[in-house]
C-alpha cells in the first residue's frame, strides 16, 4: 500500500472523491426475495453432489460436474455409467432444479420490473459524481428561471447541482441537460449533504413560493453553523414584491433579485436610452466577451494599502481601469480620482480584459511593491 501510495504522488495521481456511505442508498432490502431461490440454488447443488458420490461412487469434482449440468439441464449427458436409481435421482433432481431455477428468474424479473434496484444504482452513480464537484453552485427548485441559469452556467463552464423533490426531475435533466441532478427536499440536511454542499461555492433558490426561499436560506445558514465552515455560502434567491426581498436579505440571502424590478429598469432604460440597450449585454454578460468587470477585495497585507490610486499605476501596469472603490464600511464612490486613498479590505471595481483582471489580481495581493514599480 506504502508503494502504491508513492507512486500516486510520484505521478500526481489524485483519488477520486467518494460520497458519505450514509449517503448511499441501500440496495441490500431489496435483495432480500433473492435469498430464498439463492439457498435453495445451493442446497441442490449439495444434495446433488452428495447424491452422486454416495449411490454412484462419483468422485467430488465428477458430482458436482454432474449435478450442474443436471440442474441446469443443458443436456450434455452422463459423465460415467449412472445405475437405475441413480437415474431416479438424476430425474428427480431435474424436476427440482427446474423447479428452483424458475422461481430465481420469475424473482429477479419481478424486481426489475419494479425498478427499485436500477434507481438506487442510478442514484449511487450520481452521488459519486456530485462527490466530484468542487465550487459548484446548488441550483434548488426547477422552473423556467432555473433553466436559463442553467444554461447560462453551463456556457461558462461552473459545475452545479438541480434538486427538485418532484418525480419527474429526471425527466426534466434529461430534457434540460443537468448532467448532475437530485430528487429531495432542497431544505432537508441530508439533501444538501448529497449535494455536497460543504464544496459548493454557493446556492440558488428561484422557487416561486416564498415560504421555500426562506426556509431554504435559513437551512442553509444553519447548516453552515452545525458543520463550522470558515466560509459562507454565496446565496442567490428570487423574489416579486421588494418587501420580500428585504425579508430575505435580512434571514441571510447575499443577492435578491427581482424579476419585476429587473424588467422595469430595463423598459425604463430602453426608453431613456435606446441606443444604449445591447451594450452590457454584447461587452459584459457574454462569456465570450474580450472584457470583463470584477470585484477585488484590497487584502491587509497588500502593497496599495493606504496608497493613492495613482501610485499604485494599475491603469499603466496591467492596462485595466477602477471604475468604482467600496469602502470597508460599504460607502461606494464611482469613478474614484487618482488622489483617493486605498484601504485595507476596500473593494475595487475593475474592468479590463480577462487577462488583464488577473494582472491586477496578482498585483493586488503581492506583499511588496514590485521592482519594476519602484522607480515609477
Amino acid at each position: 500500500m506504502n508503494l502504491i501510495r508513492k507512486i500516486r504522488e510520484i505521478l500526481h495521481w489524485e483519488i477520486s472523491p467518494k460520497p458519505d456511505v450514509k449517503l448511499l442508498p441501500e440496495v441490500y432490502p431489496h435483495l432480500k426475495s433473492f435469498r430464498l431461490p439463492l439457498i435453495l440454488t445451493v442446497l441442490t447443488m449439495m444434495l446433488g453432489t452428495l447424491g452422486y458420490i454416495i449411490i454412484d461412487d462419483f468422485t467430488l469434482m465428477d458430482a458436482i460436474y454432474q449435478t450442474g449440468i443436471t440442474f441446469t439441464t443443458v443436456g450434455f449427458g452422463e459423465t460415467a455409467p449412472i445405475s437405475d436409481a441413480g437415474r431416479i435421482f438424476t430425474i428427480t433432481l431435474i424436476i427440482t432444479g427446474f423447479g428452483v431455477f424458475s422461481s430465481a428468474i420469475g424473482t429477479m424479473v419481478n424486481e426489475f420490473n419494479k425498478g427499485h434496484i436500477l434507481s438506487i444504482l442510478k442514484e449511487r452513480g450520481m452521488l459519486y459524481s456530485i462527490a466530484r464537484l468542487k465550487k459548484h453552485f446548488v441550483v434548488c427548485y426547477h422552473n423556467d428561471y432555473t433553466i436559463e441559469v442553467t444554461k447560462q452556467l453551463r456556457k461558462n463552464h461552473i459545475p452545479f447541482v438541480v434538486i427538485d423533490p418532484r418525480p419527474e426531475i429526471a425527466q426534466w435533466a434529461e430534457e434540460h441537460k443537468y448532467v448532475t441532478f437530485l430528487q429531495a427536499e432542497p431544505h432537508a440536511e441530508l439533501a444538501m449533504l448529497k449535494a455536497h454542499l460543504s464544496s459548493a461555492k454557493g446556492l440558488i433558490t428561484l422557487s416561486d413560493s416564498i415560504a421555500d426561499n426562506i426556509a431554504l436560506i435559513a437551512s442553509v445558514r444553519l447548516f453552515e453553523k452545525e458543520h463550522n465552515l470558515p466560509k459562507p455560502y454565496y446565496v442567490i434567491s428570487s423574489a416579486e414584491s421588494m418587501s420580500d426581498v428585504e425579508k430575505l436579505k435580512k434571514l441571510g440571502a447575499n443577492t435578491v433579485v427581482s424579476p419585476t424590478k429587473l424588467t422595469a429598469q430595463r423598459v425604463s432604460a430602453m426608453a431613456a436610452r435606446p441606443d444604449m440597450e445591447n451594450l452590457l449585454e454584447e461587452f459584459l454578460y457574454r462569456n465570450d466577451s474580450p472584457l470583463d468587470m470584477v470585484e477585488i477585495v484590497v487584502p491587509k497585507y497588500s502593497w496599495i494599502v493606504l496608497k493613492k490610486l495613482k501610485e499604485t499605476h494599475i491603469r499603466q501596469s496591467t492596462n485595466s481601469s477602477i471604475i468604482g472603490i467600496t469602502k470597508k464600511d460599504g460607502i461606494f464612490k464611482s469613478m474614484p480620482k487618482g488622489d483617493v486613498l486605498v484601504t485595507s479590505e476596500c473593494k475595487l471595481l475593475i474592468i479590463g480584459t480577462h487577462k488583464s483582471i488577473n494582472d491586477t489580481k496578482l498585483l493586488i495581493e503581492k506583499r511588496v511593491k514590485p521592482k519594476e514599480l519602484r522607480f515609477v
